[in-house]
């Protein structure tokens, strides 16, 4: 048993800290990854704003909500090591004040889970991402959806669909499409997911399926990328880390001196993805090999 700090942005951007962390030790110019949430005013939050700042992520703007407890979530490893989780979370009376980063043209912003369709907080993560969508970002949206969320889709659907058209790429695993919208006697396939439910939003759309290939969908490109197999101690934190890697292989690309706008995903090359997509598979597959939700602090860039 262990208890660490997570959450699925939260792990995605600790990685992205720690590797990027990495860089700069060796002089290298790399931004300061900038995390927005809320937590309880308590231990808990008082540990996860340290664990940030410990490692490479600014807690700048991290809500604490006064006399409030922070979230918890337990996740238990079945004979597969594979996670089943449960939720100890007051989503009802979550709280953020519009105290969000300035966003720029070419900046990357990473979000999802309830957090992004949370009907209490919906009114100001919209507008911080009409903000972005406008200054020309590029936006990075992981459905990242719980079988503990179903009852709630009549509620968030309209949503998830606002977030897919402020968004410039879609990422999710085939099982949060399957709670989304089908049932277990109807099974979904990536493809039908993209051209019934994303594509007329998002262009551009990343499907993940555990072990099995990953399947990529742009208006120019259809395409799978077999995973690599692995010797597997934990699938937590697995899509949080193919998203740091993801968002990790932009940056490098950039710094390797070729424009990476939000229109170039659009029309991208097959190799340009695959660079990507290889570059978000190989972080899963570390943090796989762990009971860790991020990759280690020696993990090389």
């Amino acid at each position: 048993m262990a208890a660490v700090p997570g959450g699925s942005t939260f792990n995605a951007l600790i990685s992205l800290g720690r590797v990027l962390s990495n860089k700069r030790a060796s002089g290298a110019d790399d931004a300061i990854p900038v995390f927005v949430t809320e937590v309880g005013d308590d231990h808990v939050g008082d540990i996860v704003v340290n664990f940030l700042k410990d490692n490479g992520v600014s807690a700048e703007y991290v809500n604490r909500r006064r006399d409030s407890k922070s979230h918890i979530s337990l996740a238990f490893l079945d004979e597969n090591n594979d996670a089943q989780y449960q939720f100890y979370k007051d989503h009802e009376n979550a709280s953020i004040e519009d105290n969000f980063p300035e966003v720029n043209e070419g900046d990357i912003v990473i979000y999802g889970s309830f957090f992004a369709v949370n009907p209490v907080l919906r009114p100001i993560v919209k507008a911080f991402l009409e903000r972005a969508h406008k200054a020309g970002a590029f936006i990075y949206y992981d459905i990242n959806f719980r079988a503990s969320h179903i009852k709630d889709i009549p509620v968030i659907k309209d949503s998830i669909v606002e977030n897919m058209r402020l968004s410039s790429v879609v990422r999710g695993s085939l099982e949060d499409f399957q709670y989304l919208y089908t049932t277990p006697e109807h099974p979904i396939s990536a493809e039908e997911v993209y051209e019934k439910h994303i594509k007329q939003h998002c262009p551009c759309f990343i499907s993940t399926n555990g072990g099995k290939p990953v399947e990529l969908f742009t208006p120019s490109v259809r395409a799978e990328f077999p995973t690599d197999p692995v010797n597997t101690v934990s699938t937590i934190g697995a899509g949080d880390n193919f998203n740091a890697g993801f968002i990790y292989g932009i940056t490098k690309t950039r710094q390797d001196g070729v424009e990476m706008n939000v229109s170039d995903f659009v029309t991208m090359s097959v190799s340009s993805w695959q660079s990507l997509i290889k570059s978000g598979q190989r972080f899963s597959s570390a943090v796989c090999q762990s009971l860790n939700n991020y990759v280690d602090k020696g993990f090389p860039a």
